[in-house]
């Protein structure tokens, strides 16, 4: 019994440190996100390199948003549902990756407009451009 709950532990503190740890960004960073995003909640922020992401749930969606260290909004992450992938990229899953299912689909918007979407397949995020055009892979580091 000490044991299953020692493994219970380890794998609970394996899982947190994973996910990367909590931090808090300057104050210009928090204020800039706060100006850009309202209505949110579950907010979790994560350094990434020199920038800084939150994740976030924003009108019932899982969001996430990165911002320089001038808090100069970079993109933004929502999750959206598979069925709202451009059917090209659909069609270039299906045959690239042997029909295997898609397991999280999002929508990425850059700074300037730029809009790319994300499958994640076998662990590998497949990125396209907005019509649905293979762009690159990318190792999922989750």
């Amino acid at each position: 019994m000490t044991v299953i709950i020692a493994n219970a532990l380890c794998m609970g503190l394996f899982a947190q440190e994973k996910e990367g740890k909590s931090i808090t960004p300057p104050d210009n960073v928090r204020a800039a996100f706060k100006k850009t995003f309202t209505g949110v909640s579950k907010v979790k922020w994560e350094k990434e390199g020199n920038d800084y992401e939150v994740n976030f749930v924003q009108q019932k969606k899982e969001m996430s948003a990165v911002f320089d260290s001038k808090g100069t909004w970079k993109e933004t992450e929502e999750e959206i549902a598979v069925a709202s992938l451009p059917a090209a990229a659909a069609s270039y899953v299906k045959s690239h990756y042997n029909s295997t299912k898609i397991k999280e689909v999002a929508k990425i918007t850059k700074a300037g407009g730029v809009v790319n979407y994300e499958a994640e397949v076998n662990k590998t995020d497949v990125i396209f451009d907005a019509q649905g055009n293979f762009i690159k892979e990318e190792k999922d580091s989750d």
